[in-house]
């Protein structure tokens, strides 16, 4: 093999191992926890950065021709650690942005934006990063030891910029393949039902955009330390529509798919512009016409195979699970287990005396106003322990803004709630899900692209491997958490008649199934009262029956349900009392036979 082809080996072994870093990064970001962060090359630019002047002297040396902050000549890997470092810190002003003001495409603008604006600062403002010109003449890695201009040292470092592709690769699968993993993809799918089971998003999209962003800036380190000289131009915004090529063309939510998008688009494009003769076309006609290429490329993956050349893999959890005998279902699970609840109320705290239960749920004057209108208008219930409570009323009544106020989904204008003699008005909602306070939605809410399996044991709380941490220590730190949530949420299924669809895409199933989903995804979530949005819209009414009694033993098990349901032959049979709201406010409560003698309910609502 003659000297040039080593040299061109080496080449696009350093540049594929580089782009395919950056492709894990952004895959883990957008691919898994959903996060369109159109602001990624900021992040592998300033790990550029960030190693160039590590390895660099002082600015006044070689006469003083470039200026730049830092030049601590700090030997290798010290300036590859840095970049990934800084590649990681510089993201959590940006999930401070995205997590608690900006969410999903206005995320995405916002990001986008700030890497233009940093780019136009960098290029302009020439004191700080010595303008366009940036600087050159870095350091390579262990340049005294070996020869960088040498074919052993250049495949050399290809096979380092491999190795650490490979290990980036590991790394990412590890935490994806993990119940945290499991709780980015249903961020990703559905981030309001995963805030409502007691996911936080803004840390979930804060740990993403630090890895994915310490991932960005390593491969930004390994690339200037390849080539030597670190140009803002490099780094403009247009760069991460390519990884985003990549990673979409590729597969979205399949590390395999992030890696083969990275040699496809950002490796493959730049190689085959090589063997375009250089008479073609007019001057800066072939790197148009890439642009177009690649443009035209995304266009068609997501309207033809928006999964990708190699798709996010069907996990199938229940297939794999080891059959067990007896068990006695999942009513016998969860009647076994402690439901998640509040801390016990703190010193001081007023109690009722004998004659008067306190109730587990309490609310004093709640309004919710949408532009003037009172959707919600003075409104105080109280919850009883143990109960099935029933919610009923005419459409536009306020029953599900009402429940969305409870669940903390929706923030009240005026009034007081109070769950286990706490004070929750002003806690998110994941944290009152926490506390075992879980509702379900209105519309069905699935995470469409996890399993049946995969949605019920997402809701499943305080699992080992449910975290950064936990994901990262691997499987033996978690699987037998996982293993006992496994069993239980067969037993759910087999109670529900769904045991056969636990390896089934959930966004498949039926109306009816997507209902039930919900309810064993809620009831997986160990809750202590359990907030239910119209739960039997869809379902037959016998499995309804069937649903009816079964909520009615968890009661008696201890469970608190509020139920809201316009099918009232099922409040008749199942609950009591029933609340009766028309106009945003509480119009009447009692059993539904008393109901039915009262005028006013009558007209407003059970006429007919």
């Amino acid at each position: 093999m003659s000297q040039a082809t080593l040299f061109y080996v080496a080449n696009l072994l350093v540049y594929g191992g580089v782009d395919a870093i950056a492709c894990l990064g952004l895959s883990m970001q957008f691919g898994v926890a959903g996060v369109s962060n159109f602001g990624f090359i900021v992040f592998q630019a300033a790990g550029a950065y960030t190693a160039a002047v590590l390895a660099l002297p002082r600015d006044t040396a070689n006469g003083g021709f470039q200026s730049y902050v830092g030049g601590l000549g700090l030997p290798f890997p010290l300036p590859w650690v840095g970049s990934a470092l800084v590649g990681g810190l510089i993201a959590v002003p940006f999930a401070i942005l995205v997590g608690r003001r900006l969410t999903g495409h206005v995320a995405a603008i916002g990001l986008l934006v700030t890497a233009v604006m940093a780019n136009l600062l960098v290029t302009n403002f020439v004191p700080f990063l010595n303008g366009a010109a940036g600087v050159s003449v870095v350091p390579q890695p262990l340049q005294n030891q070996a020869n960088p201009n040498g074919a052993p040292y250049q495949l050399g470092y290809g096979i380092a910029a491999l190795l650490i592709a490979l290990a980036a690769y590991l790394l990412c699968r590890r935490i994806t393949e993990s119940p945290y993993g499991r709780s980015l993809r249903a961020m990703r799918d559905n981030g309001p039902v995963a805030d409502a089971l007691g996911k936080n998003l803004l840390s979930l999209r804060t740990a993403m955009l630090v890895l994915g962003g310490a991932l960005a800036g390593l491969s930004g380190g390994i690339l200037v330390g390849f080539i030597t000289l670190w140009s803002p131009a490099a780094w403009g915004y247009a760069e991460t529509i390519v990884l985003f090529a990549a990673v979409i063309i590729g597969g979205l939510g399949n590390h395999k798919g992030a890696v083969l998008g990275a040699l496809l688009v950002p490796l493959g494009f730049e190689e085959a512009t090589r063997f375009i003769p250089s008479s073609f076309g007019t001057p800066g006609l072939i790197p148009a016409l890439q642009w177009v290429a690649i443009g035209l490329l995304i266009v068609g993956f997501l309207w033809f195979r928006p999964q990708g050349v190699i798709p996010e893999p069907r996990r199938r959890i229940l297939s794999r699970a080891v059959a067990t005998a007896g068990g006695g279902g999942g009513a016998a699970l969860l009647a076994a287990r402690p439901a998640r609840g509040a801390a016990p109320p703190p010193a001081g705290t007023a109690t009722p005396g004998p004659g008067a239960p306190a109730p587990i749920l309490a609310t004093e004057a709640i309004v919710c106003s949408f532009d003037g209108v009172r959707a919600v208008d003075g409104v105080s219930i109280a919850v009883q322990r143990g109960g099935l409570t029933g919610l009923i009323g005419p459409n536009g009544a306020g029953k599900s803004t009402l429940l969305s106020i409870l669940a903390g989904t929706l923030a009240p204008t005026e009034g007081r709630i109070t769950y286990e003699g706490r004070d929750i008005t002003d806690l998110p909602a994941y944290r009152r899900a926490r506390q075992g306070l879980v509702r379900t939605f209105q519309l069905a809410s699935e995470f469409k692209r996890l399993t049946v399996m995969e949605n019920l044991l997402a809701a499943v709380p305080d699992q080992r491997g449910d975290s950064f941490r936990g994901a990262v220590r691997g499987r033996r730190y978690w699987r037998r958490d996982e293993a006992l949530a496994v069993e239980e949420a067969r037993g759910i299924l087999a109670d529900f008649g769904l045991e056969a669809e636990g390896d089934s895409y959930a966004g498949d199933l039926s109306g009816g199934q997507r209902r039930l989903v919900e309810i064993m995804r809620a009831l997986m979530a160990r809750p202590s009262l359990l907030l239910l949005d119209e739960p039997m819209a869809g379902v037959h009414p016998t499995l309804a029956r069937r649903i009816g009694r079964r909520l009615q033993s968890l009661c008696a098990g201890g469970l608190t349900i509020l139920l809201v349901e316009h099918e009232l032959a099922f409040m008749d049979e199942f609950c009591d009392p029933v609340i009766v709201m028309a106009e945003g406010r509480v119009l009447d409560q009692g059993t539904m036979a008393a109901l039915r003698e009262k005028a006013a309910v009558v007209e407003a609502y059970l006429v007919g």
